[in-house]
């Protein structure tokens, strides 16, 4: 069974995608990279400044899920995990856990649909901010240059956003 790892910033359809699979299909393994919660600006700066963007602490946060999600993957099982990772901290954590049967999606938006869905869908107006816009710029360039699938879901309904990426969970039925 795969590992799919959805990447993208706020508002891009990540989490709502996330949670129409855990709901419809409970044998998939769904984690959520915020529900660690963001710690303190003094606990994100002891792990140091570097690996901009994203900096030390996501880097680390993002090592620290995959040490928790390998052992799921190597048992069979299929996982969904979503977040606003960097690639580059993702593929680092796939060597590091010897994860081979994964797939990183970069899920994202334009830039008007991301301020809408954060402002009415969401009611986090903060957010739909320029450096929010500039990070999934960000996302979008590091995933062309990984070489990563790109899923826009700006015109996209939540069913036909959740459909490539179960397609990607579930095991394929043959017939014939």
């Amino acid at each position: 069974m795969p590992l799919i790892i959805m990447t993208g910033a706020s508002g891009s359809g990540k989490t709502a995608i996330a949670n129409a699979i855990e709901v419809d299909h409970p044998s998939i393994t769904v984690f959520r990279f915020d529900s660690i919660g963001v710690p303190s600006a003094e606990v994100m700066a002891s792990l140091g400044t570097g690996h901009q963007p994203g900096g030390a602490w996501q880097r680390a946060m993002t090592l620290k899920w995959f040490e928790r999600i390998a052992p799921i993957v190597a048992s069979g099982k299929a996982v969904l995990f979503e977040g606003q990772m960097r690639i580059a901290f993702i593929q680092e954590a796939l060597n590091a856990f010897t994860i081979e049967n994964a797939r990183v999606i970069c899920v994202e938006c334009d830039d008007s649909t991301r301020t809408h869905r954060l402002t009415h869908d969401r009611v986090e107006p903060e957010l739909a901010n320029e450096s929010m816009m500039g990070w999934a710029r960000y996302l979008h360039q590091e995933a062309i240059d990984a070489g990563c699938e790109i899923l826009d879901t700006t015109n996209l309904s939540l069913a036909d956003s959740v459909r490539p990426v179960l397609d990607e969970l579930m095991p394929k039925i043959r017939t014939g």
